[in-house]
């Protein structure tokens, strides 16, 4: 009988952690030495690593409600029910509660990364700590796109986990998940790192996962994945299974890809993506043999865009990129993913082969003018506006405020320059979140409007 696999995410589920080492068992670090005594011999073990690791992989329950949509009634009930013709197809809120895990990175924050997945539409989020401590944690924000989110919790005595180079993974080194699949509790499970730069599986709309065989299932989204010293080397996001069950095939968004996409969050609420402004396809066989290339492996440049960044950088239809900051990579979707997780206006490193030779190209990235800051998240009397860091007046532009939002109803206007806060100086988005995250009460935002210095009074 011939069996259907189909993908599943694992929402309303527990991320869990990889652990991955380059090294042999026999030469890991302190954290991943094995040799453990049991009745007088020396027996391999995981155990000292994971106490260590463990306490920073947290359970995470949320509570939300979310869009359903209303089943139109037939004629032959309408006598029955009323003919409701106004509200039919029209979705209806329901509530629902749900499950995953989360990974402590900065303990003296109280940073935790998730999946968006795990959290989207919640009203509600709790954590709840390896040593049974219970916190609500506020969002600070998500990417859809790339299924990350970022939250943050208030207490002492937090563990947080050091972060790999999971640029460094290779195929075959060990792994470790750490979550809480179906809910019950904190497991772990040990495999290796089966492939990199897993792509186009439709999972997300950026994809470069790593794919492991240690055991994920429903519940461990969001969770750690670890190498042998204990280090994070990925966020577990998706399984390929049937009907969701594990078959020893699970993805995981690398640490790196993660790292980027959580300190562009921390500093404007969302991701601020860089965008190289190509289109193209992932080089096979064939377009090898029609262009005379010696490599079957890279992004083949079918188009550029007028000013975009490829195009200033001397980027060309034509090109094949092989590598991003001297890192290979696979395939168009490989190199979408990795210059999609770059923050706009960093600089990059593209190799490309040009009539049989190999170019370096150095690209400054130009921002998605698709993607907008989560004002919301930083007070609720911004929420409607779109909020830009003005490097050089060392402030931020309100450069949109949405009709009827509370931002306008407060007196903000497209075109203000936020410059302060009372009597404090603010010069960008992140200082504004800092400055505003334990204030309570009257605040007066100091803004510039036509030269003109004022405050707007925000509660």
């Amino acid at each position: 009988m011939k069996k259907s696999f189909t993908s599943s995410k694992l929402s309303i589920v527990i991320s869990a952690a990889l652990l991955s080492s380059t090294l042999a068992l026999t030469s890991a670090p302190a954290l991943a030495n094995l040799p453990a005594q049991v009745d007088g011999h020396v027996m391999p073990s995981l155990a000292p690593m994971l106490e260590h690791a463990t306490p920073a992989v947290v359970s995470i329950s949320v509570i939300g409600t979310h869009n359903v949509p209303q089943q139109n009634v037939p004629d032959a009930f309408k006598f029955f029910f009323g003919n409701k013709e106004k509200n039919q197809g029209q979705p209806q809120q329901r509530p629902f509660r749900g499950l995953g895990s989360g990974v402590i990175i900065d303990s003296d924050e109280g940073y935790v990364v998730t999946n968006n997945h795990v959290i989207e539409n919640a009203d509600k989020i709790m954590i709840t700590l390896k040593d049974g401590r219970q916190l609500e944690a506020k969002k600070i924000g998500s990417d859809a796109k790339s299924d990350i989110a970022l939250l943050q919790i208030d207490s002492e005595n937090l563990s947080e986990i050091k972060l790999a180079d999971s640029d460094n993974l290779r195929v075959g080194d060990f792994a470790v998940a750490i979550g809480s699949p179906f809910g019950l509790g904190q497991t772990v499970t040990s495999g290796i790192v089966s492939a990199l730069g897993r792509s186009n599986l439709n999972i997300e709309h950026y994809e470069d996962f790593i794919q492991t065989d240690a055991a994920i299932n429903s519940g461990n989204s969001g969770g750690a994945l670890v190498n042998l010293r204990g280090e994070l080397i990925g966020i577990n996001t998706a399984i390929l299974g049937p009907s969701g069950g594990n078959v020893g095939i699970g993805f995981a968004i690398p640490s790196n890809m993660m790292h980027n996409l959580i300190t562009q969050i921390i500093e404007f609420g969302e991701v601020h993506r860089g965008i190289l402004g190509v289109s193209g396809r992932s080089v096979n066989s064939e377009i090898a043999k029609a262009m005379e290339l010696e490599t079957s492996q890279g992004g083949f440049i079918e188009q550029v865009m007028p000013d975009s960044a490829a195009d200033e950088a001397g980027i060309k239809a034509g090109d094949v990129i092989i590598a991003v900051n001297g890192k290979a990579i696979k395939s168009f979707f490989e190199l979408r993913a990795k210059i999609g997780s770059i923050g706009a206006n960093k600089k990059v490193k593209l190799t490309v082969i040009r009539d049989g030779d190999n170019k370096v190209f150095t690209v400054k990235l130009k921002q998605d003018q698709s993607a907008d800051i989560a004002a919301a998240s930083i007070h609720t009397m911004l929420d409607g506006t779109k909020l830009e860091n003005d490097t050089k007046k060392q402030a931020i532009i309100i450069a949109q405020v949405a009709e009827g939002s509370p931002a306008q109803m407060a007196g903000f206007q497209a075109g203000d320059i936020i410059t302060g806060v009372n009597r404090s100086r603010i010069k960008d988005i992140a200082q504004l979140r800092d400055y505003l995250k334990d204030k309570s009460g009257v605040l007066a935002l100091n803004i510039v409007r036509d030269n003109h210095s004022q405050y707007i009074m925000i509660r």
